[in-house]
């Protein structure tokens, strides 16, 4: 049984696959996966909330470590 990060990490290693088998720039595909999260997020998740979230993730972006508990 996949996990969720299995299945995002599968997802994410075909769309490399595919940006790079046509010479597309992969900072342009992080950008296009950027905004497909913030879409999933704006279906249950306030516009604070989606910033709230943001803002965790890029205060803590040098971090080598995964964070296995939720935020409340």
């Amino acid at each position: 049984m996949s996990t969720v990060t299995e299945i995002a990490q599968n997802a994410i290693n075909a769309a490399l696959d595919e940006t790079n088998k046509k010479s597309l720039s992969e900072d342009a595909l992080a950008r296009a996966l950027i905004a497909e999260a913030i879409a999933i997020y704006r279906k249950t998740r306030s516009a604070n909330d989606i910033a709230n979230e943001l803002e965790f993730i890029a205060e803590n972006i040098g971090d080598d470590e995964e964070y296995t508990f939720m935020r409340p």
